[in-house]
């Protein structure tokens, strides 16, 4: 005969999944502001440490770098040359460089840059770390009097940020060379519609939202993956397997929401 479950047990599984959920994000905040106090402190990069941090940020952008830039190059002429050949159709030609300005360098570029940073080193760094804490390398720098956070997580995540700013800003470089190379040519007599128009969109309000998303992108990138390899999962959670989707649907999240308030922030 079967056990019917009292009606108060899918509550408590309910309240159980949401506090658990609710500490997942706390630990993340918690974590965030950690590394970021660690980074702008200068005692958390003693000589033994800055051989360690200079090989984590070269490895996050440098060994493909070039094929970012270069690709994200390509995207930008075709877009360019779509978004201007539209306009030019019907009659928006000056409305064209102002449009692929803001569409593309505030809003795709600090996003893409983001994504191939965290499918590119971040997330891999998550994977090391779950798998250097489940084989006891985190007891062993605990038991040497080291702390493993510092050791092995700041520099990892300093890389990703720092990966992310880097692609961000030569992307953003290349495509504004681009833009003006497309819609001007190869002139110098388009230098001052176009600086006046690229400062009409930078203006001082528009470009502190830049910045904040781009921060906030590379911390979501750069953190998130980690707190899923170090966070305490409960007996039964579903293994460091669970763990490591649940990090990535967390970050997606969070890039969204950025995003979201980014346009708010930009547009109303």
């Amino acid at each position: 005969m079967r056990t019917v479950p009292p009606p108060s047990q899918p509550l408590r599984d309910l309240g159980g999944a949401a506090l658990r959920w609710s500490a997942q994000w706390v630990y993340i905040a918690r974590l965030a502001a950690q590394i970021m106090a660690w980074a702008l402190t200068p005692g958390s990069y003693p000589r033994a440490l800055r051989p360690v941090m200079a090989r984590h940020l070269y490895q996050s952008a440098g060994p493909s770098l070039m094929w970012y830039v270069l690709m994200f190059g390509f995207f930008s002429l075709v877009l360019v040359r779509i978004v201007v050949v539209s306009a030019a159709s019907y009659g928006l030609s000056r409305y064209a460089l102002e449009m692929v300005v803001r569409v593309l360098v505030l809003e795709l570029l600090p996003l893409a840059a983001a994504l191939f940073v965290a499918m590119r080193c971040a997330i891999p760094y998550g994977s090391e770390v779950a798998a250097m804490r489940a084989s006891g390398r985190f007891d062993a720098l605990l038991a040497q009097g080291v702390d493993p956070m510092r050791q092995e997580v700041l520099p990892r995540v300093v890389a990703g940020v720092f990966a992310v700013w880097l692609c961000t800003a030569l992307s953003a470089v290349l495509t504004l060379v681009v833009s003006y190379l497309v819609v001007y040519g190869f002139t110098p007599f388009g230098w001052d519609p176009y600086t006046r128009t690229v400062g009409q969109v930078f203006a001082p309000a528009v470009t502190l939202v830049f910045v904040v998303k781009t921060l906030l992108f590379s911390l979501a990138v750069a953190v998130v993956p980690m707190a899923a390899a170090t966070h305490p999962q409960p007996t039964g959670g579903g293994g460091a397997g669970g763990a490591e989707i649940q990090g990535l649907v967390r970050m997606f999240m969070l890039l969204l929401l950025f995003e979201a308030l980014s346009l708010l922030g930009n547009y109303y």
